[in-house]
């Protein structure tokens, strides 16, 4: 009774450790496992390797992928948890495949175990896989070698022909971006490359406006009447075999309008050898700012007035003029885009107080008596000051 209690037991033992390592599992699996990718664009892939809790000491890895859609660009160990490696990583893109195998000396768990990274070129358009070959195994740190492999998750990848670039664009009507244009009319003119369909644009404010896709057909010309002031932006993408390409701008600044309304102020003062008078002006403008100010004058009194010349000059404006008269001065705002807004100041010039009799007259009051004195006064200064 013994006897069979014990083989019952052996039995049991043999049953529950077979269970054991049959229950013992690992996964290897990729990172990312899926994405999408342009032609001539590189990605990086990692391998990775799960334990499950078990205790392992040789990973092999063995991967393939097609040669025609993607190649290797260098597969690295970088950080990898592999402590020795049986055979150097290497890799063949003739034959698309990929080799890692190494090893842990003691053994190790982990959940997350880097065994390589690779760098992928995608060089041709398709569905890329990436899979664990057969030859993959994950082997138990039992003196024995079990391979545990039980689940490999591979990789797929999107690999997309890159969309064409904008097409190059310009404006005749107005060819520097940075320079203000009193027309408000705008014409865009584009190249169009070999194999372009069709062409989607649009026309606003927005400098990161893009087109919505719909096509405004093949031709290489837009125009467009009576924009109004402010900064524009024309936004233009091509389509070719099939797909949208990236969005071209092209910016215009328009200002349509003068600079805004102004007066300016005559002032006159005294100096000892005459009247002098100074203009003061000022003015703004909503959109491209002002560039400078011009002034023109008239001589009032001259028996046929004719304005000079206009000459660019800054604020206060100093009138050249000394004689006595009547003087128009004529301030020419000009903005950015060379608009125009003209203001007027009239002014008059008197014939300047003669102070060198008052020096004299005070010589006489004080060398000659006050009589001498008031009679030079009522002779000479009296009739010229009210005159």
């Amino acid at each position: 009774m013994k006897r069979i209690f014990l083989i019952l037991v052996i039995l049991t033992l043999s049953f529950i450790s077979g269970l054991s390592v049959e229950a013992a599992s690992a996964e290897l699996y990729l990172s990312p496992s899926s994405g999408s990718f342009l032609v001539g664009s590189t990605f990086s892939v990692s391998v990775f390797v799960n334990t499950e809790g078990n205790e392992i000491n040789v990973v092999w890895a063995e991967l393939k992928f097609p040669p025609e859609i993607l190649q290797v660009t260098s597969p690295t160990a970088g950080t990898s948890f592999i402590a020795e490696w049986l055979t150097p990583p290497n890799y063949s893109n003739e034959r698309g495949i990929i080799s890692f195998r190494g090893g842990v000396p003691g053994g190790i768990a982990t959940s997350a175990g880097l065994i390589s990274s690779i760098t992928f070129r995608a060089v041709a358009s398709g569905i890329a896989k990436v899979e664990f070959r057969d030859g993959s195994k994950v082997l138990l740190a039992d003196g024995k070698g079990t391979d545990i492999l039980t689940t490999k998750i591979n990789g797929e990848y999107h690999i997309l022909i890159p969309p064409p670039e904008g097409p190059i664009v310009f404006s005749p009507t107005h060819p520097n971006p940075n320079v203000w244009y009193s027309d408000s009319s705008s014409t865009f003119s584009w190249e169009k490359e070999g194999g372009v369909t069709d062409f989607s644009w649009s026309f606003d404010q927005n400098p990161n406006g893009r087109p919505d896709g719909i096509s405004e057909g093949r031709e290489t010309l837009a125009s467009f009447t009576e924009v109004g002031d402010g900064v524009w932006y024309f936004h233009i993408r091509q389509k070719k075999e099939g797909i949208w390409g990236k969005t071209s701008h092209s910016q215009v600044r328009i200002d349509n309008t003068p600079p805004n309304e102004f007066t300016p102020k005559v002032e006159t003062y005294t100096r000892l050898i005459g009247y002098q008078a100074m203009v003061y002006f000022e003015t703004t403008d909503n959109f491209s700012g002002i560039s400078h100010y011009e002034v023109s004058l008239i001589d009032l009194s001259a028996a046929e007035p004719s304005r000079s010349f206009f000459t660019e000059e800054i604020s206060p404006y100093q009138v050249p003029f000394k004689k006595a008269g009547k003087y128009n001065a004529i301030i020419k705002a000009v903005d950015k885009a060379g608009n125009t807004r003209e203001a007027e100041a009239r002014f008059r010039m008197v014939t300047p107080f003669p102070w060198w009799l008052i020096w004299i007259l005070g010589f006489l009051l004080l060398g000659s008596g006050g009589a001498v004195g008031w009679w030079f006064y009522k002779r000479y200064i009296k009739p010229r000051r009210y005159k």
